[in-house]
């Protein structure tokens, strides 16, 4: 059976995307800080007959987060997809306001943190000639809000790395690609502020993964 890793799970998308892949017969390794959280989405993918293991592990630390990809790969043989989608916390921050101890979090987790994840994953794909790699953003990666400084830089210097792997890795059997989200995710929203649904989101990573042409994504109003 294929397998997929969400690194940074939750109910909202993380589960959506879980539910998408699961349904066309991929096993899924969920990797977030929360066991108790973890145990929940396992058990809600269970009743849809998909097969899931929680990996409990800090997004920011490098250690914890191989450990957890690397028990991942021995559970379910190897892992065929992954996507990264921690969720390090948004403060409004503006960019003559950025301090390294500000900034650091968000490095930690979403640009350490990805480069972390890949390199557990890499080598079993490239062993094999096959694997995707999809990394999700916000839409301030590609065009930065002034009050989301912080991270922004995080999530810029995530897109710059992974465009560069998909111009590398394309020819090796590994499709990379960025998904960039400038909307609000949910099923509904204060009038006047987009959104779309997490299970219509989801639709897009599975296209990503199937069509394996496009280096990034955009999903915006």
């Amino acid at each position: 059976m294929p397998a997929i890793a969400i690194v940074g799970a939750g109910p909202g998308l993380g589960l959506s995307i879980a539910k998408v892949f699961g349904g066309h017969g991929f096993d899924v390794a969920l990797v977030s800080r929360s066991k108790g959280k973890l145990d929940t989405l396992v058990a809600e993918l269970a009743e849809s007959g998909i097969t899931a293991q929680g990996f409990p592990a800090d997004v920011a630390d490098p250690g914890q987060l191989t450990g957890a990809l690397e028990a991942a790969i021995d559970r379910f043989a190897r892992i065929d997809v992954m996507e990264f989608s921690p969720h390090a916390g948004l403060t409004m921050t503006a960019p003559e306001d950025v301090t390294v101890d500000k900034l650091r979090l968000q490095i930690d987790s979403l640009l350490y943190g990805a480069v972390a994840a890949a390199r557990a994953v890499l080598p079993g794909m490239l062993a094999v000639g096959s694997g995707t790699l999809l990394f999700t953003t916000g839409g301030g990666a590609i065009n930065p809000y002034p009050m989301l400084a912080d991270a922004n830089i995080a999530q810029a210097g995530q897109r710059n790395w992974a465009l560069n792997l998909h111009n590398t890795l394309a020819e090796k059997g590994v499709h990379v690609a960025t998904v960039a989200i400038n909307l609000m995710i949910g099923t509904q929203a204060p009038q006047g502020i987009p959104f779309r649904a997490p299970d219509e989101i989801a639709l897009d990573y599975w296209n990503l993964h199937t069509e394996r042409t496009r280096a990034e994504h955009l999903i915006g109003a």
